[in-house]
């Protein structure tokens, strides 16, 4: 697995760039446009985190500014529909920072403006990933921005986002839950869910 590249620019494009490296091996990487703009002009140095995807008729490498990103990256290819292509256009519409905080906030507006990307597609990121990412202020995982990439099985917390992705309030999903007794999620949510309605 190549999961970084480092050496000399040698071609600087909009959607890609060739670095050359100490052995003479020029790498091409798909890039977003936040990647881009921390790579120098041709003959600058730079260093990027990389993915490699395999694929019946190609090996294609994209390249991340931060790990974050690729770790944004991989989150978004594993979502149904998302491939590649759009996932680094997802990318491309802000730094890390910024869309982990639209999908922590369910912000579908957000991601619907990105270019190829539709409502139910928009909808389907927010669902898949909302309960995995999480902005904490002052994270350890990336200094200085904050960001934590989670995976979470916990029935409650489960519960509670599947209660505001219904509409409740984050206040009133924690308020059906505090006396909803189970183990699993969707005991929880029967249960908040009957609260509810009396």
């Amino acid at each position: 697995m190549i999961a970084l590249v480092a050496g000399e620019v040698a071609v600087r494009r909009a959607d890609h760039v060739v670095i050359e490296t100490a052995s003479g091996v020029g790498y091409r990487l798909a890039v977003s446009a936040e990647t881009l703009k921390h790579v120098p002009a041709a003959g600058g140095a730079v260093s990027l985190h990389a993915h490699l995807v395999v694929r019946d008729d190609a090996l294609a490498l994209y390249g991340f500014a931060t790990e974050d990103e690729r770790d944004l990256f991989l989150l978004l290819i594993g979502v149904q529909s998302v491939g590649p292509k759009m996932a680094l256009a997802v990318l491309s519409g802000g730094s890390s920072r910024e869309l982990i905080t639209a999908l922590a906030a369910g912000d579908v507006k957000r991601l619907v403006a990105v270019p190829g990307i539709g409502k139910r597609t928009a909808e389907r990121i927010v669902v898949e990933l909302r309960e995995k990412v999480s902005v904490h202020a002052g994270g350890l995982d990336v200094p200085g921005e904050g960001i934590t990439v989670r995976r979470t099985d916990e029935p409650r917390e489960l519960a509670r986002d599947g209660l505001v992705e219904l509409g409740f309030s984050p206040e009133e999903a924690e308020r059906l839950l505090a006396g909803a007794d189970g183990e699993t999620t969707e005991e929880l949510l029967q249960q908040a869910l009957r609260a509810a309605r009396s």
